[in-house]
């Protein structure tokens, strides 16, 4: 799931807004003002994130997420970027058996790299491979089973590939959106688990592989939902107050993001990047977001539009001249704070944050 928050678009009153056209000044200032009506009609579903923050991300979703906002972007995007051979390099791509993780798989084994598929289910990875290596003609894409949940096998798998395997560059594509709170085995929120300590445990385990090769980049599939957290140290399993998985997803995204940022800092020979890939059609918003994907017939990105900037931060050279640590959208690094948002954390906020997830990292650690 890489759509945000995006959950509390179930509700009638809201999904009528999608429809309605925002072609003018005038049309955007009435447009916010019913959303942010409908919003407050609506707060038990949007708990305590911000009117504000909701009203402007979704407008700014419509002209700039959506199919139409993509097609807007690639007048500008430069065809030669993704020409390249990619023959003796290697990547590792999370979730890649559907949607945007597959898709990136496919692209990169159309230009000659060897895929490392991290997935869960077996039967579906296999299915996906498959196809990919049918379209590619590429035999360089291998499975690993791997549940990204589990802090325990996600040490087991890095600590394994990196014995093995030589890696070029990670792509952390796998995700999850679950709207009951669930714990893991291992006793941690189903959500945090997958989406912040999964990928955090992964990206450092594998940061002494990725310094050994040439170019190495590390890719985080984020979501623009994020733009409406900010980050929350003092709940970061979803204890406090009624759960809602939209605002959890998206509290993972924001810690996506601010991870990316720091480990940038700390690591000047690996070139990080986050990003958001739009308001893809995938399987995961068919299934989990069936109104909205109803409501959004036509106007949801495909999925190779999805994985068009994840490909580019991966293998172009142009992306690799931009500064590490930065979060992008349809090749361009954007803002990771809407205007007058108030959703910036202190430096205090994020070194707790790290800490935790260093914490828990090392209790799992074989």
């Amino acid at each position: 799931m890489k759509l945000g928050t995006v959950n509390s678009l179930n509700t009638p009153s809201y999904l009528q807004l999608t429809t309605q056209p925002v072609t003018t000044q005038k049309h955007r200032a009435v447009f916010i003002l019913q959303l942010i009506t409908t919003l407050r009609e609506n707060s038990s579903i949007c708990g305590t994130m911000s009117f504000y923050r909701n009203a402007v991300w979704f407008v700014k979703g419509l002209q700039e997420y959506t199919k139409s906002g993509y097609e807007a972007a690639a007048k500008h995007f430069s065809a030669g970027d993704l020409e390249v051979n990619l023959s003796g390099r290697s990547f590792m791509v999370t979730g890649a058996n559907s949607g945007i993780g597959k898709a990136t798989a496919q692209e990169i084994a159309n230009r000659g790299g060897t895929v490392h598929m991290v997935c869960r289910n077996k039967d579906r990875a296999e299915a996906a491979r498959n196809e990919i290596v049918e379209q590619s003609k590429n035999q360089n894409v291998h499975v690993h089973i791997v549940d990204m949940s589990s802090a325990r096998q996600v040490w087991e798998f890095a600590q394994s590939f990196s014995q093995n395997n030589k890696i070029h560059v990670l792509i952390n594509n796998a995700g999850c959106m679950v709207n009951q709170r669930e714990l893991t085995d291992e006793g941690l929120e189903k959500n945090f688990a997958t989406n912040t300590v999964g990928t955090y445990i992964l990206t450092t385990a594998l940061i002494p592989a990725l310094k050994k090769a040439e170019g190495p980049r590390v890719v985080t599939v984020s979501s623009g939902g994020m733009l409406t957290q900010k980050l929350n140290v003092d709940d970061l399993q979803s204890e406090k107050g009624t759960f809602d998985g939209t605002m959890a997803y998206a509290q993972n995204k924001r810690q996506q993001v601010i991870l990316t940022e720091r480990w940038a800092s700390l690591h000047k020979e690996i070139h990080f990047s986050s990003m958001h890939p739009g308001w893809a059609d995938t399987p995961a918003v068919q299934s989990s977001m069936p109104s909205f994907h109803a409501k959004m017939q036509g106007k949801l990105r495909t999925e190779a539009m999805g994985a068009d900037t994840v490909l580019w931060l991966a293998v172009s050279p142009a992306a690799a001249k931009q500064p590490s640590g930065l979060f992008f959208q349809d090749r361009k690094a954007v803002a990771t704070h809407l205007p007058l948002a108030s959703s910036r954390s202190t430096p205090q906020e994020e070194e707790k944050l790290l800490a935790v997830l260093e914490e828990f990292a090392q209790k799992y650690k074989p």
